[in-house]
């Protein structure tokens, strides 16, 4: 198995989705891994700079034409390019995916997408909110009860996450691919969730100096 984890972008992505997770793979709390267990790598339509929403660019490594067949997860970044037509060209990768059993993970309008195309259909799952994932879905979402009300879920190899929901995505997507301990994996959420100050409150004074 490669050992690369492929993240699906459109134009207008939503940064923030990705950040944390990608982090992760590529450091610790020091530095950056001088052996990653895993490889970060930028997948989009074609080699042109993708645009976020924030308004930067990425350059990716691959189109969804060169792309390899194996690789460890595919990651579909939310944002705005997944309501317009040129998201179908991601159709038959995210397909191929899901039927060899990969990790997936779809966070934000990207796991509105999976309703859309029916691959939420068998697995238990969530998203920006049932009417969404109805809205998006149609007639090929069927699985309204498998919805889970909920910041992230992972069933069957396929993590879904709502909008707000990055760090829970990490979290779940880390511990599919076994990055880390269970432990280490928890205080990074931890760290991230509450912050350093939660976490290590502040030691008084008391006057002395």
């Amino acid at each position: 198995m490669s050992n690369e984890i492929l993240y699906l972008l459109l134009p207008d992505f939503a940064a923030h989705e990705m950040v944390y997770l990608m982090e992760a793979i590529s450091s610790d709390e020091q530095q950056l891994k001088p052996a990653p267990k895993y490889v970060n790598k930028i997948v989009a339509p074609s080699l042109e700079p993708v645009m976020a929403i924030g308004g930067f660019q990425v350059i990716p490594d691959y189109t969804f034409g060169s792309m390899p067949d194996d690789y460890a997860a595919l990651v579909i970044i939310g944002g705005f390019g997944w309501a317009t037509p040129i998201a179908e060209q991601a159709v038959a990768i995210i397909r191929r995916a899901v039927e060899k059993g990969k990790i997936v993970g779809a966070i934000c309008n990207g796991a509105s997408f999976m309703a859309k195309c029916g691959f939420l259909n068998d697995v238990r799952h969530t998203g920006n909110g049932l009417e969404q994932l109805k809205l998006w879905g149609g007639e090929n979402y069927t699985n309204p009860d498998g919805y889970i009300h909920a910041q992230a879920v992972s069933d069957k190899n396929i993590v879904t996450a709502n909008g707000s929901a990055a760090l829970e995505f990490t979290k779940e997507l880390l511990s599919l691919l076994g990055n880390d301990t269970p432990e280490r994996i928890e205080m990074y959420y931890q760290f991230h969730k509450q912050g350093f100050c939660a976490l290590f409150p502040a030691i008084e004074n008391h006057g002395l100096r």
